[in-house]
């Protein structure tokens, strides 16, 4: 589909989209406080992780990573320039709750598609696939996969599917800590509170490959699930089908897989070249 094809379709559909939040509102109709407006049009609300280096991560007034760089480039598809975008921090716990509010317009933040998430939300995508695995100090051989947590200190993010999973999978002898954040699990990690901690392989990649995280982790490097990151959109929302369409255009055009090379530089992780990159589902 062409840019401006697009652009007309988001734009007919963001007419129609009203979102919950305080009585209501369009998308880009009304800027939020603080938000900056290009000429000519408002502003859109993006929720992103503030936290995960080479997905979604601030640093004073910038915001870097993979999820970003997808979402400017959806945005730039759907009509909106970069200094058009707002983005505001989701984490796992919100992330639904958000959308329902009308708190952001969509959310681009290592978002597992889930049947019981689509119970109340929209998804678009995926435009990525990743695995759960496991982070260690660098120097442990016990922890070789999830089989081996038995006895372990484990720590995940409280809302994530990766804290899920192992309540519905390996609860029999692991001690889940749930935190806000995955900077506060690596923390906990270093500190010697927890033995592993527990998200996809490229989010585990990135903290690993920091400068203060650099020698002391590493990956064990046997992913246990599929992890189908969609955008997260409210429930009946209209953009699903130009949202794909700009996902599609990514992957054909190349963009996709700069965009992973770029924010994987340095962490020694490669994506699953049987699952990536994937073909946006049908929007229901």
């Amino acid at each position: 589909m062409r840019k401006h094809t697009i652009r007309l379709m988001a734009v007919a559909a963001a007419a129609a989209l009203s979102l919950s939040a305080c009585g209501g509102g369009e998308v880009g109709e009304e800027p939020t406080e603080g938000a900056t407006t290009a000429e000519g049009g408002g502003t859109i609300r993006i929720g992103i992780k503030y936290d995960q280096p080479g997905l979604g991560y601030q640093d004073a007034d910038t915001f870097t990573g993979f999820d970003v760089d997808v979402a400017t480039y959806v945005a730039d598809k759907l009509g909106y320039s970069a200094d058009q975008i707002e983005f505001v921090e989701s984490i796992s716990a919100n992330r639904e709750t958000m959308l329902q509010n009308g708190d952001v317009d969509m959310i681009f933040a290592t978002y597992s598609i889930t049947d019981a998430r689509k119970e109340v939300i929209d998804f678009a995508g995926p435009y990525f696939v990743a695995g759960q695995d496991l982070l260690v100090a660098e120097d442990n051989t016990d922890i070789t996969g999830p089989e081996t947590l038995e006895g372990k200190n484990l720590c995940s993010v409280t809302g994530s599917t990766s804290a899920q999973k192992i309540k519905d999978n390996y609860a029999t002898g692991v001690n889940l800590l749930e935190r806000p954040g995955y900077a506060e699990c690596v923390t906990a990690l270093g500190a010697g509170q927890v033995d592993a901690v527990t998200t996809d392989d490229i989010i585990l990649a990135g903290l690993a490959a920091t400068e203060a995280n650099a020698g002391k982790f590493k990956v064990v490097g046997a992913p246990f699930s599929e992890e189908n990151y969609g955008v997260g959109l409210p429930k009946g929302s209209e953009l699903c089908e130009d949202i794909n369409a700009a996902i599609t255009e990514m992957i054909e055009d190349g963009t996709w897989e700069e965009l992973v090379a770029k924010n994987t530089e340095g962490t020694g992780y490669t994506p699953n070249a049987e699952l990536n990159p994937p073909t946006p589902a049908p929007c229901a």
